[in-house]
């Protein structure tokens, strides 16, 4: 047997391949002969389509679609909804046909023989628009395409009766995901054979291959998906996209085989966004500083269409509003409209960093009010027993949230002072996130020496799957680690999975895997038994030779469907913040991040993806906006416009991981790649509240915001 893995600090394996370049990208592959797409994209953000000129012929040019091309051949995007809800199920088109609804949608796609070539193209290619007004304020929008209201508990009643009530208003906005390495895809049509076959960069191959399917009108064994090396996502590269759907279809209407890769500046305008929303918030609270009911207003901004996924992050949001804490009661209603910017999805965190800005942030504005340290008000309303079902609805499975919040005070030491040069202050903000559920897949294969070969249907874009469900198996299995290898990404090989995204992989992969590779070892133990004359039961496996095993029967394999309820991580960050009087200016000098994600497989990777969540909390604090001017264009097209933290820029982190595992999977394992997006924000900005004396404003923290702020502090 192997030393125990599970619990070790494993350095990624799949780090010098992609150190050494021998990565294989989207971008890498070049089938011979392909025609390459570039897409004819609205300037406007609202306007109406009067006529599409095509340019007179061009050396290379092979053809442009439009969307009365696409009659025949595509769908819409399909629209996912939610329980107990209304959601629109007007998707997004793959191309505009009448009006434009953002600016960035794709209106035409031009076929060249080069990429060049397609480029040039698209810039000669005319395009008649009547410009309309846009709609930007999601509050001031008339076009509703998604509803949720849930009332549990005597809420009213409770708001009647209540010592205190207090009001807060929070807005959180646009972000760009922005992954190192953009979108693309590449489609080839074999008509002979009626297959269908789609590289793509996306977070797994399976749910790109049922889009494809509902959009192109396919069966799904007449398309094989391959995702290869994806480098990074954040969620943006989950759902399918227009593109991908378009670029296949091109190459079914061309006989081409046809490849579009993405650059920044189209990333930046027409690859979905997260976040956009804003809330309304009420406590009600008795003598003791108990809460008793909560009421929540949310409007979502929605963008221009329903992409498959976007009305997703809003209703996460809404069944997160009673947080870490015993509310009894709850009113939560969430809006979700139509305004003329790009679509948003799910982008990391996915409506968890939006339920815990908006909760917690109303919890300091109560504890200010009330006059009650916010530590304090935290601890007498935690939730102490689990399993819990919250007024909304959701059970959370395992937890210690005061153990969680005790650890975030200790590593962050407070601090509060002033002086004549600047303001420090210190800010908490707990969290609560579901992950995992639905179902996940692998299979286990003992190969010929007696190594292991497992295929997942999770699929990694930067998590380091190669080496947590290594660790997982390997220990599983009693062989090392090098004895396992991991195959993901192609619909065609490994089994059908829903994917790597809401922080699911090693809740859900990772317990599949378990589940394959203890099945394939009982098929092992039975062959062993039968060559030693034994029981299964009597194998001892310390001295059992899998190659042996191999040998006598080739081709062992197992595998296994793991289903589970939702899994909900846990955690509380604390935050200390200075402000420089004379020029807004906001340092975080440092930041505690304590996370509950259950059984850690990986400290190190673990660890790892902490501080880059974090990264993203402190970028979306301190500089990042996907802002919009009064006509709706973008502002931030490139780098120059959209700002990103560096490492020179990152403060302290201090890390500790709580395990409190779920009941729920044999790992007791939760989720953790999402935690550090999700608590950063709300402790953040709870720290600058704190030293500009209650006053509050909304993320990006700008100097000119602070500056202002800090002269309204001192009125």
């Amino acid at each position: 047997m192997t030393a125990e893995l599970v619990g070790r600090p494993v350095r990624r394996r799949e780090d010098e391949r992609i150190l050494r370049g021998r990565t294989r990208y989207l971008d890498d592959i070049d089938p011979p002969g392909a025609a390459h797409a570039a897409f004819v994209r609205s300037p406007f953000a609202h306007a109406r389509i009067a006529r599409i000129t095509v340019p007179d012929e061009l050396a290379g040019l092979i053809g442009v679609i439009t969307a009365s091309d696409l009659d025949g051949h595509a769908r819409d995007l399909p629209v996912q909804g939610f329980e107990d809800g209304r959601v629109s199920e007007e998707g997004h088109p793959l191309l505009a046909r009448d009006e434009v609804r953002y600016a960035g949608q794709p209106v035409a796609a031009v076929l060249a023989e080069s990429r060049a070539v397609a480029e040039d193209a698209a810039e000669l290619l005319e395009v008649d628009y009547e410009p309309l007004a846009p709609v930007l304020d999601a509050r001031r929008s008339e076009d509703t395409l998604t509803h949720w209201h849930r009332v549990r508990g005597d809420v009213e009643g409770l708001f009647g009766s209540a010592a205190h009530v207090v009001r807060a208003s929070h807005s959180l906005p646009r972000l760009a995901p922005v992954p190192m390495e953009a979108r693309g895809a590449i489609a080839s049509y074999d008509q002979a054979g009626d297959m269908l076959t789609v590289w793509v960069s996306a977070q797994d191959s399976h749910r790109q291959l049922a889009g494809l399917a509902a959009v192109l009108g396919r069966p799904e064994d007449s398309i094989h998906v391959i995702v290869p090396d994806v480098g990074g996502a954040f969620g943006s590269k989950g759902a399918p996209a227009p593109e991908t759907m378009l670029v296949a279809a091109a190459a079914i209407i061309s006989g081409r085989t046809v490849k579009w890769t993405e650059d920044r500046e189209e990333n930046f305008v027409a690859s979905y966004q997260g976040r956009g929303m804003e809330a309304d918030v009420e406590l009600a609270l008795d003598d003791d500083a108990r809460i008793l009911a909560i009421r929540a207003r949310i409007h979502a901004d929605l963008g221009g269409y329903l992409m498959p996924t976007t009305a997703i992050p809003a209703h996460t949001t809404a069944m997160l509003m009673c947080g870490v804490y015993d509310i009894p009661a709850a009113d939560v209603e969430v809006v979700g409209r139509r305004t003329n910017k790009v679509p948003t999805g799910p982008y990391r965190g996915a409506g968890r960093p939006e339920a815990a800005y908006f909760l917690e942030c109303t919890v300091d504005v109560a504890a200010r009010r009330l006059g009650i340290d916010p530590l304090e008000l935290r601890r007498r309303n935690l939730i102490r027993e689990l399993p819990y079902e919250t007024a909304l609805g959701w059970t959370y499975d395992s937890g210690d949230y005061r153990r969680c919040l005790d650890l975030a005070e200790e590593l962050v030491e407070p601090e509060e002072r002033s002086d004549e040069e600047r303001v420090v202050g210190t800010g908490f903000g707990m969290y609560v996130e579901r992950a995992g559920g639905l179902f996940e897949t692998a299979e286990a294969e003992l190969l010929p020496g007696g190594g292991l070969l497992v295929r997942s249907g999770s699929s990694p874009h930067g998590q380091g799957h190669d080496t947590t469900f290594a660790q997982i198996a390997a220990e599983r299995l009693g062989v090392a680690l090098e004895d396992v290898e991991l195959r993901f990404g192609d619909s065609a090989e490994v089994p059908r999975g829903v994917g790597t995204f809401a922080s699911r992989s090693v809740a859900m992969g990772g317990s599949a895997v378990v589940q394959a590779v203890d099945a394939l070892k009982e098929k092992c133990a039975r062959v062993a038994a039968r060559l030693r004359g034994t029981s299964p039961d009597e194998v001892d496996w310390r001295s059992m030779s899998l190659a042996e095993v191999a040998g006598a029967e080739p081709g062992l394999r197992a595998s296994a469907r793991f289903e589970s309820e939702l899994v909900f991580s846990s955690g509380a960050y604390g935050a200390v913040v200075e402000i420089e009087r004379r020029t807004g200016r906001l340092r975080v000098l440092r930041l505690a991040a304590v996370d509950d994600a259950g059984t850690i497989v990986n400290p190190l990777l673990a660890e790892g993806q902490v501080i880059g969540g974090t990264a993203q909390g402190l970028g979306q604090c301190l500089v990042e906006e996907a802002a919009y001017d009064e006509e709706g264009n973008p502002t931030f097209a490139s780098f120059v416009g959209y700002s990103l933290l560096t490492a020179a820029e990152m403060p302290p982190v201090i890390t500790e991981f709580v395990e409190s595992p779920s009941p729920l999977n044999p790992l007791g394992a939760k989720g953790i790649g999402e935690g550090g997006a999700i608590g950063t924000p709300a402790a953040v900005a709870n720290a600058v509240a704190d030293a500009l004396g209650g006053v509050r404003v909304d993320p990006p923290f700008t100097e000119e915001k602070l500056w202002s702020a800090l002269r309204e502090a001192n009125s």
